[in-house]
């Protein structure tokens, strides 16, 4: 006969006398991860090799502010970056909807724009002032002085003629044209033509005389035009040649005034855009067209998008909000009286990707996926090495810029933090995904408990001292260490999310401070333990009421057939509570087999529907009749009402349907969680310490009786961290835990009769469960055959059928 196990395998305890520390004010601080050489060598890895697509993509790491805590692995492992250069966009002239971008070495680029800002202060305050002094001022006025002559060459002997007969030869200005025009001379002064019309109209100005101008404006018209001609001539040449001398003259001054620009910045795109900003100059400002819109400083400055200072190290980004424009960056816009204002070069703004560059980038997975086309960019960004602040399909509205920058060149290692089921997502529907992260990180869950108190000791000092908690003692590290051991659920294992562990030191130091204590103690940690699962504990509660008044009906004493209780639980945040689960089978002949009710209302899930029809396979493995199965039965979760999924309750629906098969009744203070194999194996299952504490108290709120237990697996056994009231209750022999390795183990357990072993004939001994099973088999057979018959009187029945009937009343 099976029996329970020894209370002291009930819970691993960590022993603080083995701990060779007082309080935690002894320990140095432990680093963010502890216990994860292979996953840090990964990371390590992927932020040290240089070749591409290296990128890493952390698996795991499921607790609180694992973001942070990869920025300061980052920060530990201190990686060597090469970045080079530095980005800005200035005004493209050639282009104004597409800014120039310009690459300056790293750390010069707030000296470059301090130069380009000067040069652009020189072309707004100092160009001007030196057209205007020195050499350039006497060569225009020796030109204009050359005009003059010019001037009197042509016009002169037109004058002295002119003059023979009363008239002058004067420049009319006509707008901004200036015209010669022949003007009659009245007291030797020239007068224009509507005052000497009315002078003549006053009789001042005889017929003689307005007939005299009149015959000589018509006789020297023709002169009057070849003379305005060359006259127009001087005019243009010596504009034109006084242009092209300021021009060249300005031009001059401002490659004298680029010229140690270009020395300290010589690269070919600085070089382009300040000729273009010179030519723009000379082209556009020196004639006075600038207007009281043209701003130099605005026009000729430089937007700095990325600057690293040299030896500042690599750039760490973490985006906790990674939006497609918080990626990429954006272009910002200006409102004016009338509305948006057109964008330009100054109004780009940098993204986490270009910040990043030359360093690395931190991203959740998951927060990456939500952000509608931020994985696209993020992928295409990564797989170009080029940067599209503004991507072409995007489709701008209204209300968006329309500029289209120039695209940038990023060199930037990723840091992908997700989940196994993220990474298997991307692995399946991403092609781009395989090869651009390679370099897979994986934290596991879990610890070694090898030396394991220690290294809770050592994150426990680093909380402490970087919250100012209390010091934590001795004893309350090894209850941690236990709590530890009970999250991990898993034999030799501690959990490696320390999120959660944290979370108790704080509540345990939240209380020690509270009493007034030094240190924190093992009494604190318990004490926040218990508070912890009390404030989510509702729905527990709420269940065990309902079964001390009769609501949910579960038997927890005596022997029933057909009924067992399973085990099942419920998850309520990061704590999961365990319940009994009323279990029935009924049993009949028929042809129906095994019917899933849970199945049949469509509440069963795919797992649980996968060990149903193990089930039926362990069923004729164990039976093994020569002759088919010929009965009805169906298994139900008895007051259940919502979907049920898991194999967990699989050893239990065995047992129960081959209680109703045999009519053996179970003992009903016993519950049987683990699931089963076609060859009759109880395999392992998970929360085995929540159902076990489930089911303890749902008979401790009636009493308990001595003869009260749970069955699990064998191989759960190791798993165990039961609490300390019910390893004391079994150890008083009030509660039961029983470890089985197969369902006959378990049908004794559950029956207290022996399930029986099939011999070398086939056939199991007498008197044990498994021979009435088969048995019991054989009637429902036997049953099936023994159809209605409709016959006249004195007919005899056919043959098969009457060998069937004589059989049938042989065997009975």
């Amino acid at each position: 006969m099976i029996e329970p196990l020894p209370p002291e395998t009930l819970r691993w305890l960590c022993n603080p006398d083995s701990l060779d520390f007082e309080t935690t004010d002894e320990l140095s601080a432990a680093p963010g991860v502890v216990g994860q050489s292979s996953a840090m060598e990964a990371l390590r890895f992927g932020m040290e090799c240089d070749a591409p697509g290296q990128n890493v993509f952390v698996r795991g790491l499921t607790g609180t502010g694992r973001m942070t805590l990869i920025g300061q692995m980052l920060e530990e492992f201190k990686p060597v970056c090469q970045t080079t250069v530095a980005y800005c966009y200035v005004h493209n002239f050639s282009e104004q909807d597409r800014p120039r971008l310009l690459a300056i070495p790293v750390g010069s680029v707030r000296s470059f724009r301090r130069r380009i800002r000067e040069f652009a202060e020189f072309i707004r305050d100092g160009l001007g002032t030196a057209l205007d002094a020195g050499p350039h001022k006497t060569e225009r006025e020796a030109l204009e002085r050359r005009r003059q002559e010019e001037l009197e060459q042509v016009t002169g002997a037109f004058d002295e003629e002119l003059k023979a007969a009363d008239l002058q030869l004067v420049t009319v200005q006509h707008g901004p044209v200036a015209q010669p025009a022949i003007l009659p001379l009245v007291a030797g002064k020239p007068v224009a033509l509507p005052e000497f019309e009315r002078l003549h109209e006053e009789g001042k100005v005889s017929d003689a005389q307005y007939n005299a101008y009149r015959e000589g404006h018509e006789k020297y018209r023709k002169r009057l035009e070849e003379v305005a001609a060359k006259v127009r001539d001087i005019h243009r040449g010596a504009a034109e040649e006084i242009r092209s001398r300021i021009e060249e003259a300005a031009r001059r001054i401002l490659h004298a005034e680029v010229a140690p620009i270009l020395a300290e910045f010589p690269g070919e795109d600085v070089g382009k855009f300040l000729g273009e900003v010179i030519d723009d100059v000379v082209e556009n400002r020196l004639a006075g067209a600038q207007g009281e819109s043209f701003d130099p400083l605005r026009l000729y400055g430089v937007n700095v998008l990325l600057e690293h200072d040299r030896g500042a190290g690599c750039p760490i980004v973490v985006e906790n909000t990674p939006t497609l424009t918080k990626l990429l960056g954006t272009v910002e816009r200006e409102w004016g009286p009338q509305g948006p204002l057109p964008s330009d070069y100054r109004m780009i703004r940098a993204g986490s990707l270009l910040r990043a560059s030359g360093g690395f980038l931190i991203l959740d997975a998951r927060d990456l996926l939500l952000e509608p086309g931020a994985w696209k960019v993020l992928v295409r960004t990564l797989r170009t090495g080029s940067l599209e602040i503004v991507p072409s399909e995007l489709g701008w509205s209204f209300f968006h810029p329309s500029l289209k920058p120039e695209p940038i060149p990023v060199k930037v290692r990723v840091i992908l933090v997700g989940d196994s089921r993220i990474y298997h997502l991307l692995d399946h529907f991403d092609d781009d995904f395989a090869h651009l992260f390679k370099v897979l990180a994986d934290f596991d869950s879990v610890i070694d408990r090898d030396d394991g108190a220690r290294k809770y000791g050592g994150v426990l000092a680093r909380i402490a001292r970087e919250e100012s908690l209390l010091p934590f003692h001795r004893t309350a590290v090894a209850a941690l260490t236990e709590h530890g051991a009970r999250v991990a659920g898993l034999h030799g294992k501690l959990t490696a999310r320390f999120g959660r562990i944290a979370d108790i030191a704080r509540e345990a130091a939240f209380l020690a401070r509270k009493l007034g204590q030094e240190t924190v103690t093992a009494d604190n940690v318990a004490d926040a333990v218990k508070r912890t699962k009390q404030r989510a504990e509702l729905p527990s509660r709420r269940f065990r009421e309902l079964l001390c008044d009769g609501t949910i009906h579960v038997q927890l004493g005596g022997e029933v057939v057909g009924q067992v209780n399973g085990l099942a639980v419920i998850r309520t945040g990061p704590l999961t509570y365990g319940f009994p689960a009323r279990i029935t089978a009924s049993i009949g002949a028929g042809t129906a087999g095994i019917i899933d009710i849970e199945g049949r209302a469509a509440l069963s899930g795919a797992i649980h529907t996968k060990s149903f029809h193990i089930l039926g396979g362990l069923l004729r493995h164990l039976l093994q009749t020569d002759h088919p199965l010929a009965f009805s039965a169906s298994l139900a979760f008895e007051q259940s009402y919502g979907t049920i999924d898991g194999d967990s309750a699989s050893a239990a629906e065995i047992c129960c349907l081959l209680s109703a098969l045999t009519t053996t009744a179970i003992r009903q203070g016993m519950a049987i969680t683990g699931s089963i194999d076609q060859l009759g194996r109880v395999q392992a299952i998970g929360g085995v310490n929540e159902k076990i504490e489930g089911f303890f108290d749902t008979c401790n709120s009636i009493g308990l009786n001595g003869e009260q237990g749970v069955i699990i697996p064998r191989s759960n056994a190791g798993d165990l961290m039961l609490r300390r009231d019910v390893v004391d209750a079994c150890a008083a022999g009030r509660f039961h835990v029983y470890a089985v390795e197969n369902v006959y183990q378990a049908l004794e357990v559950l029956t207290g009769m022996p399930a029986g072993e099939r011999g070398d004939d086939g056939h199991y001994p007498e008197g044990t469960l498994l021979a009435t099973a088969v048995e019991k088999a054989r009637e429902f057979w036997l049953k099936s055959l023994q159809k209605p018959v409709h016959r006249l009187a004195g007919e005899a029945p056919e043959a098969g059928e009457a060998a069937a009937q004589g059989e049938a009343q042989g065997e009975t």
